[in-house]
């Protein structure tokens, strides 16, 4: 019973983890912080609005499976 206990434990924090990421994420993709990117600001020709929507979303992406990837070994 108590091996079972051990080997849950990280497979509940790699849960809580991917959670809270979860809730990052959809907390930066919503619209009150996506406003503070609509500027009619250009960067190399592409407007910034859909730079870090695109930016963002690959950073979580990037960061769940790092996530993962790291629980894996647990």
């Amino acid at each position: 019973m108590r091996s079972s206990k051990r080997r849950s434990q990280p497979a509940t924090l790699l849960r809580q983890r991917l959670l809270a990421l979860f809730a990052a994420g959809w907390l930066a993709l919503n619209f009150p912080l996506l406003a503070v990117w609509d500027h009619p600001v250009r960067i190399g020709g592409l407007p910034l609005l859909p730079l870090a929507v695109f930016g963002g979303w690959a950073l979580l992406i990037a960061l769940a499976a790092w996530i993962a990837e790291s629980g894996a070994d647990d």
